[in-house]
């Protein structure tokens, strides 16, 4: 049998997670290469929700584009389902996101959903958090001496740039991107570095962490259901 392309297994898992949105209510969707195959998804069912609450501009765009009409966050409750892939996952559902640069929005996403699906290829699937470079939304001001306080805990930690100038985010801040870590205590660690002054958020996803992971595998769509 022919192995798929990582593609091809994010079309997967973007269809696989239709069977966890509600008919009749407002999904929470998230951002990236994965959760844009579920949004191209989403639009054959569209007919069948209310809308989405989007984590990003980009995701946003893509969904009006296809005729899905988009909330603020604060025109409504409280949602069932949010829907967003991770750039690692532990075997407890903790994640690390923000490569896509829509960490604080996502999380904000994630606290008023009922539940998390997160959908992945299986080369997400890690045992301990770190080896993808952990996103952290900063107040410009704060960035050095945020970088100072990652190098006291062992990270290298850089600004990201984009097109050779600080990237802005959706909410016009910047990101660091953390290398060196070994994040076996995600809880703590979420706590301990949300509290640094300067920090918007970090973009370790345990608080808000997933209820079910939907892997991308060889042999088809893995489900991990997590306590």
């Amino acid at each position: 049998m022919k192995s798929m392309t990582q593609d091809e297994l994010k079309t997967l898992v973007g269809q696989a997670a239709l069977q966890y949105v509600v008919p009749g209510e407002i999904v929470g969707v998230g951002t990236g290469s994965t959760v844009n195959k579920f949004i191209e998804a989403l639009a054959t069912i569209k007919h069948s929700i209310k809308g989405a609450v989007s984590s990003s501009n980009a995701s946003t765009v893509r969904l009006q584009a296809l005729g899905i009409p988009v909330f603020d966050a604060n025109e409504v409750g409280e949602l069932a389902v949010y829907i967003d892939g991770a750039d690692e996952i532990d075997g407890r559902g903790y994640m690390i996101k923000g490569g896509g640069a829509a960490l604080t929005r996502e999380k904000i996403v994630a606290a008023q959903s009922r539940q998390f699906v997160c959908i992945a290829d299986e080369s997400k699937l890690v045992p301990t958090l770190g080896a993808f470079a952990l996103p952290v939304e900063v107040i410009p001001m704060a960035a050095q001496r945020l970088i100072r306080q990652f190098a006291a805990l062992g990270g290298a930690a850089s600004i990201r740039l984009k097109d050779g100038l600080p990237l802005v985010t959706d909410n016009g801040q910047q990101l660091l991107d953390v290398t060196g870590l070994q994040i076996s205590e995600p809880l703590a660690f979420e706590s301990q570095v949300n509290q640094w002054p300067g920090v918007v958020t970090v973009g370790v996803f345990a608080h808000q962490k997933a209820q079910v992971c939907l892997l991308g595998t060889a042999s088809g769509v893995k489900l991990i259901a997590y306590g």
